[in-house]
């Protein structure tokens, strides 16, 4: 994959993208946004975000059937029309909404905005219309920071033809982040990181998730979660993070630090 890299580290802050899976759109809350402006005094941000729950709501009302396949929801033709309406008219516009509101200056944008995310299709036999990213036009998401504003993706790509996909939401976070050459990718989840036996685990390696998830500490819902972020790892981000509202949690690194 060919990514079009962001200018070198010239600047004063260091940069970070956040995703925000669409379980958590319905949770934000203060405490959330008060740590984002926080964060914002040293990071130039970038937010990805999906919205599987209400995708999964429009499908259900529109009695269109959709299923998975490695993790990734099989979109047919109809499907992407609803998925992409969903994404950039519905959740994108509230997610900006609710950051404006609480005072941090946010412009929401997808795919097909200024060529974002440009793709191909992953595999059209097998999921249909679904995303792979090429490029990612990291100059206009550098131009709207040099403003001070906040970009806000929603994960829907085009081809070069201008043809809508679907692409799952950690790969656009992964991807972003690399293009951006980010000091940090966040999941922001339900949970504060990763618990083993009810104690906080603040860092750990991709091998140690390993044999949680083997002898089953590691269970349910979390288990896509670290999955996704030790991909990112293994891409080549610095440090992923697993976090809750207040954007504290587990690190994931590559491998242990040797003292």
């Amino acid at each position: 994959m060919t990514m079009s890299k962001s200018m070198p580290h010239t600047d004063r802050k260091k940069r970070m993208v956040i995703k925000l899976g669409g379980s958590m759109l319905e949770g934000l809350n203060e405490t959330f946004f008060q740590h984002l402006k926080e964060v914002q005094q040293t990071y130039d941000v970038i937010i990805v975000h999906g919205g599987g729950p209400a995708i999964n709501e429009a499908l259900a009302q529109a009695n269109i059937a959709t299923h998975k396949i490695d993790g990734i929801r099989v979109t047919d033709e109809q499907a992407v029309h609803l998925v992409a309406n969903t994404l950039i008219g519905e959740v994108n516009p509230m997610l900006v909404g609710q950051l404006n509101q609480a005072g941090i200056k946010a412009i929401g944008l997808n795919g097909q905005d200024a060529k974002l995310l440009r793709c191909h299709y992953l595999n059209k036999e097998v999921f249909g219309y679904v995303g792979e990213i090429d490029t990612v036009n990291m100059a206009i998401l550098e131009q709207l920071q040099a403003l001070n504003i906040l970009p806000v993706v929603a994960c829907i790509g085009a081809t070069n033809i201008g043809q809508l996909l679907n692409i799952n939401g950690d790969t656009v976070a992964c991807d972003v982040a690399l293009a951006n050459q980010a000091d940090e990718l966040l999941f922001v989840t339900d949970v504060e990181g990763i618990r083993i036996e009810d104690a906080s685990i603040q860092q750990t390696t991709a091998q140690q998730i390993q044999g949680w998830i083997t002898t089953g500490a590691i269970y349910g819902g979390m288990i896509p979660k670290v999955e996704a972020a030790m991909t990112c790892v293994d891409a080549g981000i610095p440090a992923v993070k697993i976090v809750g509202a207040t954007l504290q949690g587990t690190t994931i690194l590559k491998e242990k630090v040797t003292q």
